[in-house]
């Protein structure tokens, strides 16, 4: 085993670009099932936007992140964030019909 800290900085920073792809791959596969809510949504003329879903959903997110260690702030940040995406994208799919 190496001493050196380049070698232990490499390790790390191959396991967070590991982590990074996760992370992205999952959003994508998370937005394709948000594509097809905000196309049931559109064919039902249903709103773009669950105020109450999405403040659930903050808070349910909030708290994991608590359990996990990851400040709840940064959580609802990143959520919102990600809720708002998701609703720009059912209003450009119900305007589209």
């Amino acid at each position: 085993m190496s001493d050196d800290p380049r070698d232990e900085l490499l390790r790390f920073r191959d396991s967070i670009d590991n982590l990074d792809a996760i992370l992205i791959h999952t959003l994508a596969e998370r937005f394709k099932l948000t594509q097809a809510v905000g196309r049931l949504k559109a064919e039902h003329a249903l709103p773009a936007s669950d105020p109450a879903r999405e403040e659930r959903q903050i808070e349910r997110l909030r708290h994991l992140a608590q359990e996990a260690g990851l400040d709840p702030q940064f959580a609802e940040t990143f959520i919102t964030f990600v809720i708002a995406e998701v609703i720009r994208h059912h209003e450009r799919i119900a305007g589209s019909d």
